[in-house]
């Protein structure tokens, strides 16, 4: 065990003096403080929301009293985690939709969006998210005949899992004025015999948005409220939410003023005009609970989707490499309107011809080393003679270890064996900084941090897939994972001086685990349960 120097000074200080008061003491745990040296250590005080003392169970409740005292009976605790690249605001929206992820065929998502509609019969659209061609036979898109057939006269609209592509009916392209032919930069409208086959892909979405139904604010609170207790329960206490408009931002800050929204939120402003007009001028904008810091661009579409942009064809359709979403000098102009500014600029790339163009523009204007933070969003494919303009722009990695879970059946098909090699690389990410910032992406993938533990240690599905692990020459150390869970991933979002790591002063946001990750085999990380829940020393999850 060992103790912080401010705690030693604490507890000389106050030996000979009546207790002091705190709020909570938890004692008899194992607690990593996830500090600079990874120390452990047995107790934690807590007062107003802030860490007030670390060190020993007998120490500890030597110098302080407390409101509430609670043993811990040997459980691990952690800093709480943090999401560094998720959708919190899509995932609670999500939730009062048609459940599409997992549908092994076209048939299966067909029924799933009949039983939706049999019990919301009031609704006036139909919405989901999750279907996957890669898990259907023959792993083709799916057409909208059959929806056509059952709702001619209510739209219905369902996304990809990956959220790049849409399965939209006619009705629904009716209503959007969607034609044959119809072309646009960065995304398609795809066609079958000249006829629309209801499958729009990348910037085609924007024409299906333009005209659906724009949220209220009590649908705000449902659907935030709703993502904020899942969250909770799998021990997240922040979430850097990637890609929202203002209207959203200011939905947020409502409710959490309002008392009605507790989680802990960093976010990234999408891409579009009047995002730019309504913060740049008035720079970053940070709350107790939020922090808006971030814009977010989109190089390339999904490998899933074969939007993601390569340097060569994809080895199962050649002659095609997937399209850059907006043009070269669009991306240059962002990069150098947020370079003299305070906000961080963070991309979505996936294609290796994608992330080069992106890391290209990076170094341009960053300039060598530096402390802006920019971050490339998902970093999945990445050609070897461009690994080295991370670490020379002082560029952040922020990767989703499940990613490489799921795509792993099916990213050989895409890429071929050698360009593998390049992809889901997040040990030689790490090397570039000596840090990486680790998230899921949910809803694209699976809200649990604990899948995130087991792809990156591990390399291995739910299922313990593939035996020996996927390309393990990439795994991360135990230790290396848990900081992308907490602190790494607070330095991604400039919050590392209020949360990421349990040491005196900072926020009380922290986990009680029921199994302790640091030891356990393979096959006990997703059994792992989340005893208690802490954000700023209040228990928000747990008895």
């Amino acid at each position: 065990m060992r103790l912080t120097i401010l705690t030693i000074c604490l507890l000389a200080f106050f030996s000979c003096t009546p207790k002091q008061q705190a709020d909570l003491i938890i004692h008899n745990a194992l607690v990593y403080t996830v500090d600079s040296s990874f120390s452990n250590t047995e107790a934690i005080a807590v007062k107003d929301g802030k860490i007030l003392a670390l060190g020993s169970g007998d120490s500890l409740l030597k110098v302080f009293d407390a409101k509430e005292i609670v043993d811990a009976k040997g459980q691990a605790i952690y800093p709480g985690f943090i999401d560094a690249h998720a959708h919190f605001l899509q995932y609670g929206q999500s939730l009062f939709t048609v459940n599409l992820y997992g549908c092994a065929s076209t048939e299966e998502m067909v029924a799933r969006v009949q039983k939706f509609a049999a019990e919301h019969p009031g609704e006036a659209w139909i919405t989901g998210r999750g279907w996957d061609q890669n898990k259907f036979p023959g792993k083709q898109f799916p057409s909208n005949e059959r929806l056509n057939q059952l709702f001619p006269d209510k739209p219905v609209v369902l996304g990809r899992v990956d959220g790049h592509a849409l399965l939209v009916n006619n009705k629904a392209l009716g209503l959007a004025g969607i034609k044959p032919g119809q072309t646009l930069t960065g995304g398609s409208v795809e066609t079958k015999n000249g006829e629309l086959t209801g499958i729009l892909i990348d910037n085609a979405e924007r024409l299906m948005f333009a005209v659906m139904p724009k949220p209220t604010k009590n649908d705000y609170a449902k659907w935030l409220v709703a993502a904020q207790q899942n969250c909770f329960a799998q021990g997240l206490t922040t979430i850097t939410d990637c890609g929202l408009g203002y209207k959203d931002v200011d939905a947020i800050d409502s409710l959490q003023q309002e008392g009605k929204l507790a989680m802990r939120l960093y976010v990234m402003l999408s891409d579009a005009k009047d995002n730019y007009d309504r913060f740049l001028a008035r720079g970053p904008y940070k709350t107790n609970k939020l922090y808006v810091r971030a814009f977010k661009v989109y190089a390339d579409g999904a490998l899933g989707s074969r939007g993601a942009c390569l340097l060569q064809p994809y080895s199962d359709k050649k002659a095609w490499g997937g399209f850059l979403l907006n043009t070269q000098a669009h991306y240059d102009s962002v990069a150098n309107l947020l370079a003299g500014t305070n906000f961080q600029l963070c991309t979505h790339a996936i294609g290796d011809s994608g992330n080069r163009m992106i890391l290209t523009a990076y170094n341009k204007y960053l300039q060598g080393k530096n402390d802006k933070r920019w971050r490339i969003e998902h970093a999945q494919i990445i050609n070897p003679a461009d690994v080295s303009l991370f670490g020379n722009a002082s560029v952040i990695p922020s990767v989703q270890p499940t990613h490489a879970t799921s795509d792993m059946y099916w990213a050989g098909d895409r890429l071929g064996a050698e360009r593998l090699k390049g992809g889901y690389a997040y040990k030689q990410l790490l090397q570039q900084n000596g840090w990486i910032a680790l998230g899921t992406d949910f809803p694209v993938e699976d809200i649990s941090p604990f899948k995130t533990f087991l792809a990156a240690v591990f390399r291995v599905d739910a299922k313990g897939y593939p035996t020996g692990g996927f390309q393990m020459e990439n795994a991360l150390s135990r230790e290396e994972t848990i900081r992308g869970m907490t602190i790494w991933a607070a330095k991604a979002d400039f919050l590392e001086q209020e949360t990421g790591s349990l040491e005196v002063g900072k926020a009380a946001d922290f986990i009680i685990l029921d199994k302790d990750l640091m030891k356990i085999p393979w096959n006990e990380v997703l059994q792992t349960k989340v005893v208690a829940t802490y954000l700023q020393g209040k228990r928000v999850h747990g008895s």
